[in-house]
């Protein structure tokens, strides 16, 4: 089977990174469905605990990653162990990311606000191995020629500018520009080119004594996040939950 999906539908090798992709993907899907229940009090689920200690499922996200890596490592790019390393690694990353959230705060931002980056780095996450099934590689050295590519030199230059402009876009504060401009060479550029976000390092640095850029970088961030923040919110909403609503704060010598 596995042969016959690399002869037929997907590039020779790719297959591994078929199946981790599905099974993140599905891996998030299933976790979100079952927290969700959990959260709602229904169904037959609940938290896992030990001794009093609750077990987040990043946990043994991390164990599951730990055996898929090494698995892979030690196995062949093809054959059962590959497709089997693969699907371990994937499910463990699947439930790693969904409480991404909670690693780099260091607190339990499930359900908060800042949980939301856990939804925003399973998607980008699926995105950009989708990108890589669909052919793109890092830094665009699949764009290169066969003759380009017996020169390493022309290689290194194609790597290092790439780099480069994925670094000035997350200089400019646009991460998800960065990140994506490491897979797509002309989203970095694009990113690279524009005015820096408000706050953002390049801004602080370049624009301190340029009051217009200022402005028309605020204006400019004004109306996209005016545009896309409250679809951005929704889709977040619809794909892991609505974040719990933060208590009112009470009054001193109320009760």
């Amino acid at each position: 089977m596995g042969h016959w999906l690399e002869r037929n539908i997907i590039e020779p090798g790719k297959l591994p990174l078929l199946l981790a992709l599905t099974a993140f993907v599905l891996t998030f899907v299933i976790t979100r469905v079952i927290t969700r229940l959990i959260r709602a009090g229904r169904g037959p689920f609940g938290n896992v605990k030990a001794g009093g200690l609750h077990i987040h499922h990043v946990v043994p996200g991390v164990v599951l990653i730990i055996v898929g890596g090494f698995g892979a490592v030690a196995s062949a790019r093809q054959g059962f162990g590959a497709a089997l390393a693969a699907i371990v690694f994937g499910i463990g990353a699947g439930l790693v990311l969904d409480e991404f959230a909670l690693i780099l705060h260091l607190d339990d931002v499930y359900w908060t606000e800042e949980g939301r980056k856990s939804v925003e780095a399973v998607v980008i996450t699926a995105a950009l191995v989708g990108l890589l099934l669909a052919g793109f590689s890092p830094f665009g050295v699949n764009d290169l020629s066969a003759d380009e590519l017996q020169s390493r030199g022309t290689v290194i230059a194609n790597i290092v500018a790439n780099f480069a402009f994925s670094l000035v876009a997350l200089s400019k504060g646009k991460t998800r520009t960065a990140i994506f401009g490491v897979v797509v060479p002309l989203v970095a550029i694009v990113g690279a080119v524009r005015l820096a976000r408000p706050g953002s390092a390049w801004s602080r640095r370049f624009y301190a004594n340029r009051p217009r850029a200022r402005a028309r970088s605020g204006l400019r961030a004004y109306h996209h996040d005016r545009r896309w923040a409250g679809l951005t919110r929704t889709l977040q909403d619809w794909i892991g939950g609505k974040p719990d609503r933060p208590e009112p704060a009470r009054l001193p010598g109320r009760r």
